[in-house]
């Protein structure tokens, strides 16, 4: 199965010394449009319960793994309700952060995922040790240190419900997966290696891309792009998880690297007609989809087999129409085109040409279009 339709859910720095200043100085701030209680830490005596099997069947209670737009209370708490009881921040050296899941073109191009990791093989290069990043690296694919997230405790409730704002796990694997508290929460210390402290296990959902040339499998496999890091999310979404990194106070190091990914930026008029035409045609199937998520979801949240199949089934004809005539007639939907990508650029930006996280190119609803984890 493809990623459900909840998974198909974007400053100026003129100068290279004005782009360094900012990039060291971006630090929490209050972003929350309104506050949320501070949570407790998830306790010790939790986590131990998760490593045990038979007591982690017992537990009343689920650890769920957030990465993506969930950092963000507005999005987590707020719009999708959910009521954390305890929260903690980790780092996670078998997973590596993507965005490799395919959205909506023109608009949500991507959205954030996971890939499995090999510690010992994912290092920076020569270059990116120097300071000075391969010309053709993508900046999402620049960090090395597994992937940073929040841990929270939820009731099995709310956990049915973030099954359900995930597309009625249409493509999702439930995996549990090692995670490592930090020593402290001094987010100024930098991000270790190899972590140290002892691991705890916790839920997170998971839709691995497939290697080109293979089967995907019966459960987990989903739409995929080509090039899974081609694409660029929006500012309006990068936005949500830079929001709710600040937010949770996870390390300065990783949020530096969050606030360098590259946004989609609409750059031609071309592009603005495609949006336009390629939203019309496609997002009142898109809606549809989401009602029918609503009504025919299950006590556990997902949902059932024939729902999965017309959700594939629309998606895979909507980048079909982007790829047969919207890329060739109106321009790259996906990406920001070269004159306006700087990934790899080496010298000073226009100010003009920079990119925007404020504010957002696309007027879709970020609580129905985006997925979640």
């Amino acid at each position: 199965m493809i990623d459900s339709p909840e998974n198909t859910c974007r400053l100026a720095k003129a100068f290279s010394s004005l782009r360094d200043a900012t990039q060291q100085t971006t630090r929490p701030q209050t972003l929350a449009l309104r506050t949320f209680p501070t949570l407790p830490e998830t306790s010790l005596e939790r986590r131990e319960q998760s490593i045990s099997a038979g007591a982690e069947s017992k537990a009343e209670t689920f650890l769920y793994l957030a990465y993506g737009s969930n950092l963000c209370n507005e999005t987590f708490r707020g719009k999708r309700g959910i009521k954390p009881l305890s929260q903690i921040n980790v780092q996670v050296p078998q997973l590596r952060l993507t965005f490799d899941l395919p959205g909506i073109a023109y608009s949500e191009p991507c959205f954030a995922n996971t890939a499995r990791r090999d510690p010992d093989k994912d290092v920076p290069s020569l270059s990116e040790k120097e300071g000075a990043p391969a010309s053709n690296d993508y900046h999402k694919d620049r960090w090395h240190k597994g992937l940073i997230g929040v841990v929270y405790e939820v009731t099995a409730t709310d956990y049915a419900h973030i099954i359900a704002t995930e597309g009625g796990g249409a493509s999702y694997q439930d995996i549990l997966i090692d995670c490592y508290p930090f020593e402290n929460s001094d987010p100024t210390r930098p991000v270790p290696v190899y972590p140290t402290t002892k691991p705890f296990k916790a839920h997170t959902l998971f839709a691995p891309a497939v290697p080109p040339g293979s089967q995907p499998p019966k459960e987990g496999g989903r739409l995929q792009r080509p090039d899974t890091s081609y694409a660029q999310a929006s500012s309006r979404y990068l936005k949500l998880i830079t929001d709710g990194a600040a937010e949770c106070r996870l390390p300065y190091e990783y949020q530096d690297y969050l606030n360098n990914i590259r946004p989609y930026t609409i750059t031609t008029n071309k592009q603005q007609m495609g949006q336009f035409i390629f939203l019309t045609l496609w997002l009142p199937f898109i809606v549809l989809i989401f009602g029918l998520n609503a009504k025919f979801a299950d006590e556990h949240g997902r949902t059932p087999p024939w729902l999965r199949i017309l959700s594939e089934s629309i998606f895979r004809a909507c980048w079909r129409t982007y790829d047969g005539f919207f890329k060739p007639t109106f321009g790259d939907g996906e990406r920001t085109t070269p004159a306006e990508d700087h990934d790899g650029y080496q010298g000073e930006m226009p100010i003009e040409d920079l990119p925007r996280r404020l504010k957002s190119n696309t007027s879709i609803d970020e609580e129905k279009y985006s997925p979640a984890v």
